[in-house]
């Protein structure tokens, strides 16, 4: 149900001086924000999550295809909805340190993850990236992922700009299902 917007300031208790913004409240950001499920060291047993992920249910972990080298695997903390990931099995924080079967089946379920999204959500374009290092912006940068982004014309509205916030349609576990089952095969 859309609220009537006003030019008057609405008195908000406990969030400062009245203003004539309305809130949406993220708190589950708040996880992101304090490092929550972040490796302690760069170690695979210092608590990556891309290292323990594989071995819960695809349900549990979000995965939504898995490889012999590679996974694919929704991202908790979603830039736009279907934001997935593809991570290599082995815990290497490089794109030099895979070996070539590695890359190709990272390159492959690249193509894979565009095709499902296309076919899910109709997706208009993508951003794929890594970020290398956490100089670079790698939030896990102990342990490889290379973003796959779905896109659609004139989605960067007001809500990140002004509201710093995302939208998003669809609960994680319903986009995951809805991707692995437009998942192509090999």
């Amino acid at each position: 149900m859309l609220i009537s917007m006003t030019t008057e300031p609405e008195l908000q208790r406990g969030v400062g001086e009245p203003d004539g913004f309305r809130r949406l409240w993220t708190p589950h950001r708040m996880a992101y924000i304090q490092g929550e499920n972040k490796p302690t060291g760069p170690a695979p047993d210092d608590g990556c999550p891309f290292c323990s992920i594989p071995s819960l249910s695809d349900e549990d972990g979000l995965v939504i295809a898995r490889g012999s080298a590679v996974f694919a695997v929704l991202n908790l903390y979603p830039y736009n909805g279907g934001h997935l990931m593809v991570v290599p099995y082995r815990h290497v924080a490089d794109y030099t340190d895979l070996d070539e079967a590695e890359t190709a089946e990272l390159a492959d379920f690249t193509k894979r993850a565009m095709t499902a999204l296309r076919a899910a959500s109709g997706a208009h374009g993508f951003n794929i990236g890594m970020n290398q290092g956490a100089a670079a912006g790698a939030g896990i940068a102990a342990h490889l992922h290379q973003h796959v982004v779905p896109r659609w014309g004139g989605d960067t509205n007001f809500m990140p700009v002004v509201g710093h916030t995302k939208v998003l349609p669809q609960l994680l576990a319903d986009t995951r299902k809805m991707l692995a089952e437009v998942w192509p095969q090999g």
